[in-house]
């Protein structure tokens, strides 16, 4: 009996965790769209999502396709993050993903961005040591 509801919490745990993780990529893709929608629509901004191979592993330690979000505003540059929520290990990546484009494309960013609403003092301690601005409230998000 005892295994048996062992079992069962185990099972409800990881369903839990998986339907966790569908809210968080959905919500990603939603946030990202409407992004993409206001900005272009409104501002005139161009938004694009680039996926690049990165054949030398520089960003995750082997060969592997890398995604980041990119904002142009009158020629200025702005590469963004979005998450459902950050860790250290995800704010150090995006630190490598910014350097791995400004490398591979010769340009550098003008500012840095995490979006997150879930993103914790020691992780937002590792963005400032990074120079990346993060907006956790829609409150924050002046100046673009």
């Amino acid at each position: 009996m005892l295994e048996e509801i062992k079992t069962s919490r185990t099972r409800q745990e990881q369903g839990i965790g998986a339907l966790g993780a569908r809210w968080g990529i959905a919500s990603e893709h939603s946030f990202r769209a409407a992004l993409k929608g206001i900005l272009e629509k409104s501002f005139g901004v161009e938004v694009l999502n680039v996926n690049e191979f990165d054949d030398e592993g520089t960003v995750f330690g082997a060969p592997d396709q890398v995604e980041i979000d990119i904002i142009i505003k009158n020629g200025d540059l702005i590469l963004c993050e979005l998450k459902s929520s950050m860790s250290k290990s995800d704010m150090y990546t995006f630190g490598r993903k910014v350097s791995f484009y400004e490398r591979r494309h010769q340009r550098l960013a003008q500012r840095k961005i995490a979006i997150s609403p879930m993103v914790p003092p020691p992780v937002r301690a590792i963005a400032d040591k990074l120079g990346i601005e993060v907006f956790g409230y829609a409150e924050d998000a002046t100046g673009l």
